[in-house]
């Protein structure tokens, strides 16, 4: 007898391998499929951790935007794809390098746009058609410049800071925050790209009176090893926290709270997996 439970867990590892395919990893899959499916977030987040199934219009929409076969997406039947090959949407788009980059912007707002804002559209097209000055139109009226100011997703992780908090596969897009990447060096805050930055959220009493429960965090997602001594966002023994780490040497690392009131553990190296560094605590507290 098939149990639902493994038709979703089947379900599940060929859309994320379709989707891994297509270069979204899980900080972007969620808001990618609720794009796609036109659903909340929470309801692609859903699809995603084997909650739940796409209906028949909605997986037929995954399919189509994945470049894959709703037979196989759904059931598994049919050959697997080869992931190999540009879909026919994306292969038409490197046919024709004679493209100016307003037009390029267009088909690309034709096809994806369609969650934009007006405001948002008229913006990127204004980009694309500026003369050879680079001019940008601003607005005088709104918090900052434009071209300095970007979006910071905000997702639902809950990193533990104390007994550990079991790690979401794909966590759900809570909002986006607005932030001058200027500003934030200018605060100390150091990173190369603004797109490595991310959202997440602390949980817990270890790490106060740094860190407070809930607190809101900045991490960078581009640090997956241990680069010095400092606090990371990590996954031990299947669970997620935010601690700091001190290397110790032959292959051991100090877990350290900046609370008095848990102490400190010796973990190994290996046993380690570092998925961020924090950068920053959302209360202007560098880290």
């Amino acid at each position: 007898m098939v149990h639902i439970e493994d038709i979703r867990a089947a379900f599940v590892a060929r859309l994320k391998k379709s989707l891994s395919a297509h270069g979204i990893d899980q900080w972007g899959a969620g808001a990618r499929l609720a794009e796609i499916a036109k659903v909340t977030p929470k309801a692609s987040s859903k699809w995603l951790n084997g909650e739940s199934l796409p209906g028949p219009a909605k997986m037929s929409a995954i399919a189509e935007a994945l470049g894959v076969k709703i037979e196989w997406l759904q059931h598994g039947a049919g050959e697997e794809p080869g992931f190999s090959k540009l879909t026919k949407a994306e292969s038409s788009d490197t046919d024709d390098h004679s493209q100016s980059a307003a037009d390029i912007v267009k088909s690309m707002l034709a096809k994806q746009g369609k969650g934009l804002s007006a405001d948002a559209r008229r913006r990127l097209l204004a980009v694309a058609e500026a003369d050879d000055s680079g001019a940008i139109e601003v607005d005088y009226y709104r918090p900052g410049v434009v071209g300095d100011e970007v979006w910071i997703a905000h997702y639902d992780v809950r990193a533990a800071m104390g007994g550990g908090q079991i790690p979401h596969d794909y966590p759900e897009m809570l909002q986006d925050v607005r932030v001058s990447p200027q500003h934030l060096r200018e605060m100390g805050v150091e990173f190369k790209e603004h797109f490595h930055l991310k959202m997440v959220t602390g949980w817990g009493q270890s790490m106060a009176p740094t860190i407070k429960h809930r607190d809101p965090l900045l991490v960078d997602i581009s640090i997956r090893e241990f680069t010095g001594d400092g606090i990371y966002m990590f996954s031990w023994e299947g669970h997620l926290y935010i601690k700091r780490l001190q290397w110790l040497g032959d292959e051991q690392i100090n877990m350290l709270s900046d609370n008095p009131r848990h102490p400190p553990q010796t973990i190994r190296a290996e046993d380690t997996y570092i998925q961020a560094r924090v950068l920053l605590v959302w209360n202007a507290n560098l880290v």
